[in-house]
């Protein structure tokens, strides 16, 4: 998954005018495992206060984050000194009908732009299972849907402006300067700060969704085939039964030949149809516009990992962690998430010009999980495994140029750009310098 519901109402930040930082505060991200103080709070309502603000920051030599809608798993937003929030930048900016171009202000969230887009006949080409996101946090964390053809959200970036620590906007085009926008497209909120983002959505399409539930076996064998014939296929394996009613997956067994609900998979596919919209709750089928058809609601129970592995490694992998927690992590029986993302340009993204399945493990909050999360890393640092950078990972310094081939050119872009590192924090640093 890509995160979870989220509390617009975490924090009270304090709204800043000009070039006036204005007090701090406490901030933690919606399912409470990151928090921290920050000097300094602001909610800018424009791109010229969002760019005094950084800049006063900058003249402060201050530390600078962004906060999103707090759907990150790890410390990414973390900063002691100025955070950011843009929830008051928000909206559709403007619509290229002929290019099918639209551009959004940074702290839009998924589902608003799905519904804007609804309006003006086009669609979101892909999207995660939740759209409470702000759009600029889940681009620059590498969120992602499913569907073997289908990139991941900030494939379809081809445009944004970054405030740069001067309190200058940087404009980047895909058409004009691809490489800079390569290393934009999934840069972790350290190239500056996104303002506003062009997206290359797609002629609106309603989409049909079908659910059932398969033994591990018979989704293992069916694997391949259903990846390639719909254009949306994932699935939830739950090692026991009670996993299902953690993420509040429904009972599909009415439709289903398996009917136990232990070491089963709770399959889904979605395709294009002409369908009229309907849902039938007998058949666990339902048709609706694109970026309605997406959206899953989560409980903020968990704490969740997930890499990204090659496509042809995916079974593989998902059967050893299937006997990891089987047999040694008995106790951590949340679903595993499955899902097919295609390869991209992206230098950060972790489907880097390679096709991959991202395999999703989540602990409970109250239940010391972290050496199971250490023994799923174990398992899929074997394949190559490059994390959503949102959730919860292991990589140091060390695994960056292995990881990312394009590494030192993203390093090189964003020295560049934010030379005295005003747009890291101590996780960040890790990772980077």
């Amino acid at each position: 998954m890509s995160g979870g519901q989220g509390n617009d109402d975490m924090t009270d930040f304090t709204r800043a005018s000009s070039a006036q930082l204005g007090p701090g505060g406490h901030w933690r991200n919606w399912v409470g495992n990151q928090s921290f103080i920050a000097r300094h709070m602001a909610e800018p309502g424009s791109e010229d206060e969002l760019a005094a603000l950084v800049r006063e920051a900058s003249s402060q030599n201050l530390p600078i984050r962004v906060a999103g809608s707090g759907h990150s798993f790890t410390p990414i937003v973390a900063t002691s000194g100025l955070l950011l929030s843009l929830k008051n930048m928000q909206g559709l900016v403007s619509a290229d009908l002929d290019r099918k171009r639209v551009v959004v202000r940074a702290g839009t969230r998924i589902g608003e732009i799905g519904r804007a887009l609804k309006e003006i006949g086009l669609s979101l080409a892909n999207q995660g299972d939740i759209d409470t996101q702000a759009i600029a946090g889940a681009l620059s964390t590498g969120t992602h849907g499913t569907g073997i053809g289908l990139g991941c959200l900030s494939s379809q970036a081809v445009g944004m402006r970054l405030v740069q620590p001067d309190g200058s906007v940087f404009d980047v085009d895909a058409d004009r300067d691809p490489e800079t926008m390569a290393a934009a497209q999934v840069s972790i909120g350290t190239l500056g700060v996104i303002s506003t983002i062009t997206l290359q959505a797609v002629p609106a399409y309603n989409l049909k969704e079908s659910l059932w539930r398969d033994d591990f076996e018979a989704c293992m064998e069916r694997h391949d085939g259903l990846a390639t014939n719909n254009r949306h296929f994932s699935f939830f394996w739950c090692p026991v039964a009670e996993s299902r009613h953690l993420y509040c997956l429904p009972d599909v067994a009415e439709v289903s030949a398996v009917k136990r609900e232990h070491d089963v998979c709770e399959m889904k596919v979605m395709n294009l149809t002409h369908e009229p919209p309907y849902s039938n709750e007998k058949t666990f089928e339902r048709v609706a516009y694109s970026s309605e058809i997406y959206p899953i609601e989560y409980v903020p129970n968990f704490h969740e990992l997930e890499y990204a592995i090659p496509v042809e490694r995916g079974k593989e992998a998902l059967r050893q962690i299937r006997e990891l927690m089987l047999t040694k992590h008995t106790n951590c029986i949340y679903p595993v998430e499955y899902r097919f993302v295609a390869g991209d340009s992206g230098m950060l993204s972790p489907y880097y010009q390679r096709a991959s399945v991202t395999v999703s493990v989540s602990g409970g909050p109250g239940i010391d999980y972290w050496n199971y999360l250490l023994d799923v890393d174990a398992i899929l640092r074997q394949y190559g495994a490059r994390p959503h950078w949102g959730k919860l990972h292991f990589n140091r310094a060390e695994d960056m140029p292995s990881l990312y081939p394009r590494f030192h050119d993203f390093q090189a872009i964003r020295r560049k750009m934010d030379p005295a590192g005003r747009f890291l924090n101590d996780h960040l640093r890790n990772l980077f310098e």
